[in-house]
């Protein structure tokens, strides 16, 4: 039986059998949906007749399509490429992540189904909440702020940056919680600390955008906060989330999720075997039907001690492809080598990601044919611009990169 102050709506503790019989119920009229209202997916599944799509190795014939794609699939028809299933003009709103890829957000209450996660992590009406997501092109602080506001939470929109300006704000509302990434929290209260502003108020979170580390949520624990940590992205919004229990990350009800080996349509053999996650998403703005992440996880098996009965993920383990999240965004490599490509005197470069505390480093190392031609403040800015992130340069002797160096390398600890 649900208990109304644990969950937040009775589908998270159905009987699994009855979850997958209403996802697949449901799935069939997706699929029509979207061959019929999305002009990409009305081409992809022309072959395709819905109602068979009846179990998931009826699902797993269908073709993927890849987060990866969307910079060549989306510039042949803007904004969308053809897989908005709404006309652009009658979304509310339309976001710019990195890459560029535009992403969807259509009209309703909570169109991010954050609301289930900020209430996994102790959020409940009446809460204010300081929400440190960007709200300048990139979903991620509209994400927070419409599941709060479906819970019945007051928002403060904090944006990223000005750390003492947010400071004060904190100080002088009060909120209750916190919506952004570690990182910056972790910021926060190391900041607090040092000048003896008083955050006190602060007693939960719902963290997401980068790794959140055992001795990261230890120390925000000390400091008085419970965090709990989410995974999402501008596509498809929530897709799983962490409950008290915190073991793994509980997939949202609003998703169909496969772990497939990754660069193939193949779900992996057994559970708990790593691979990309794909999900299939029951939303009618933006039907996307087996889109793949390029992030690796795999199923935790067994069910979460909190009474939640969905399937659970080990949490992110990489990705499947070059592309990768830092400090929250995601940074492709072809937004590097455009950058990089503005500054003839490199010879070769390389993206290295790795953590510098509990912080993400980006080093940008580089090979020149005549240093002298070189503006080392001109390409990190032209980096900055292309990534929307800040990012240290090392210039190396010719010779250093290896030959078939990844234009990005992600150092970081799993």
């Amino acid at each position: 039986m649900t208990d109304p102050n644990r969950h937040y709506d009775s589908s998270e503790t159905r009987d699994r059998e009855a979850r997958e019989k209403a996802l697949f119920t449901g799935l069939a009229a997706q699929i029509a949906h979207a061959k019929a209202k999305s002009a990409y997916f009305g081409a992809l599944f022309k072959d395709v007749e819905p109602e068979a799509i009846t179990s998931r190795q009826a699902l797993a014939a269908l073709p993927v399509t890849r987060k990866s794609d969307l910079l060549e699939i989306q510039p042949r028809s803007y904004p969308f490429g053809g897989l908005n299933a709404t006309p652009p003009g009658k979304l509310a709103r339309i976001f710019m992540s990195p890459g560029p890829i535009y992403d969807v957000e259509g009209h309703g209450a909570d169109f991010w189904r954050f609301g289930r996660a900020l209430f996994a992590a102790g959020f409940r009406a009446g809460d204010i909440v300081h929400n440190s997501f960007s709200y300048h092109l990139t979903p991620a602080g509209s994400m927070i702020e419409g599941g709060a506001h479906a819970l019945g939470c007051a928002v403060v929109p904090g944006g990223v940056g000005q750390t003492d300006l947010q400071l004060r704000a904190i100080a002088d509302i009060r909120p209750q919680g916190y919506g952004g990434t570690p990182s910056f929290l972790k910021i926060l209260v190391d900041k607090a600390r040092q000048t003896g502003t008083d955050i006190s108020s602060l007693k939960k979170a719902l963290v997401t955008g980068e790794a959140f580390l055992p001795p990261h949520r230890a120390e925000l624990r000390a400091a008085g906060i419970t965090a709990r940590q989410c995974y999402g992205t501008a596509d498809l919004g929530l897709v799983a989330y962490e409950s008290e229990a915190e073991e793994g990350l509980i997939v949202d009800e609003g998703c169909l999720v496969e772990i497939l080996r990754p660069g193939t349509g193949d779900p992996v053999e057994s559970e708990g075997e790593v691979g990309e996650v794909v999900v299939t998403l029951f939303e009618a703005d933006y039907p996307l039907v087996r889109f793949a992440t390029g992030d690796l996880s795999a199923v935790l098996p067994g069910l979460s001690p909190c009474g939640r009965t969905n399937v659970r993920l080990r949490g992110w383990m990489g990705r499947a492809d070059q592309v990768t999240k830092i400090r929250g965004m995601f940074v492709h490599p072809v937004q590097v080598t455009a950058a990089v490509k503005k500054h003839p005197a490199v010879a070769k470069a390389r993206l290295v990601v790795d953590r510098a505390g509990d912080a993400d480093d980006m080093l940008l190392e580089i090979e020149v044919q005549d240093a002298a031609a070189l503006s080392q403040e001109g390409l990190l800015e032209d980096l900055r611009a292309a990534t929307k992130l800040r990012g240290r340069l090392a210039v190396l002797a010719p010779g250093t990169l290896p030959a078939d160096a990844k234009t990005i390398e992600d150092r970081r600890p799993v």
